[in-house]
């Protein structure tokens, strides 16, 4: 299923309503569909809007506006929540614990789970647990080795976390995949980092972005995760 229309930025992440809309974050653009990928609604927004999650009518996007994987820690990392329905702002939390630039977000149990950049070197990520009030974020520290530009995008199916990571020449785009109490940390070598979907506790909707000079497209396909892990199709690297 293919977004309709081009958009200056690219793909960041996609979630849905569980019943008729998805919610597409285009860095410079917040967009509601139906579920054929038909235009709604749009709204016009800071950059840089990253990924995002559906929540009680309500969506959620990690946004930094300022530096990502920065050693010095310039970021300026928020939540901005929006209405369902038209897109309408309304509210923004500070999430400053998140230093190296919010990107992603995700929601489990109760909790949002923010993820970001990560500068070069480190060699583990870090995610974020905030309550629904979006207090105190609890640093979570997930021993993945380094990856490229930290963690894009966040999504949990009821067993599993899912994180999804960006990729260049020298590192492959890498699928995290834990528990969902943040262990069992497995690695495969699979592209989510543009938005990942779950449907139910086998199936997600993985998302691709193509850009030209000038635009971007988006789409969204069917992948069934754990049953091609389980069956080997899909291998920890």
């Amino acid at each position: 299923m293919t977004l309709s229309g081009v958009y200056p930025g690219h793909l960041q992440g996609v979630c849905t309503n569980d019943r008729d809309s998805i919610y597409w974050s285009m860095t410079t653009n917040i967009v509601k569909t139906d579920v054929s990928g038909n235009v709604v609604r749009q709204i016009a927004v800071p950059s840089h809007h990253g990924d995002l999650c559906h929540v009680d009518g309500k969506v959620y996007v990690a946004v930094n506006l300022a530096l990502f994987n920065d050693p010095e820690k310039r970021s300026d990392s928020w939540v901005y929540v929006y209405d369902g329905d038209d897109l309408s702002l309304l509210a923004r939390h500070a999430v400053g614990e998140v230093v190296y630039g919010a990107g992603g977000i995700g929601f489990g149990d109760g909790r949002f789970i923010v993820v970001g950049g990560l500068p070069d070197g480190m060699g583990e990520n870090d995610v974020y647990d905030y309550d629904k009030d979006f207090r105190s974020g609890r640093r979570i520290v997930l021993k993945t080795g380094q990856t490229y530009k930290g963690i894009q995008t966040a999504a949990y199916n009821g067993a599993h976390w899912w994180f999804g990571c960006y990729g260049k020449p020298d590192f492959m785009e890498v699928l995290i995949r834990t528990d969902r109490a943040f262990g069992a940390i497995q690695l495969f070598a699979f592209d989510a980092s543009t938005g990942i979907v779950p449907l139910d506790r086998d199936t997600v909707l993985v998302a691709r972005s193509v850009c030209g000079k000038e635009s971007c497209v988006a789409r969204l396909a069917p992948a069934r995760l754990n049953a091609w892990i389980e069956t080997g199709r899909l291998k920890p690297m």
